[in-house]
């Protein structure tokens, strides 16, 4: 198994992503208040070696990863979503081709 981010650096993705999903007023909302409060509750003191506490790393992990991915998704299909139908050339142009051109000049050729 790949090791972990440090719990410190986990809990900050999380806010960072949080504060991207919901903008300046993050600290004033639900999700903010729970992971807080959850990090505070399962610290570790130099004492002891609690399972619990390695599941709820494991699980703040899980998490960041999930918010992570589901940005970037929204981004991607944002970016590549279908905007209606297309003329030819601007699908071409989608993919780095140029439709060819009528020799002889037709007049219907751009």
């Amino acid at each position: 198994m790949a090791s972990l981010a440090s719990p410190l650096r986990v809990c900050r993705g999380i806010l960072k992503e949080l504060r991207a999903i919901q903008g300046p007023s993050y600290k004033q909302s639900l999700a903010y208040a729970y992971v807080m409060d959850q990090y505070r509750k399962n610290k570790v003191t130099g004492e002891r070696y609690c399972r619990a506490q390695q599941e709820a790393h494991h699980a703040s992990h899980t998490y960041l990863c999930l918010l992570a991915s589901t940005r970037n998704h929204l981004a991607l299909h944002n970016l590549y979503h279908g905007k209606g139908e297309r003329s030819p050339e601007e699908v071409a142009g989608l993919v780095g081709l140029r439709l060819p051109t009528q020799p002889g000049g037709k007049g219907w050729e751009k």
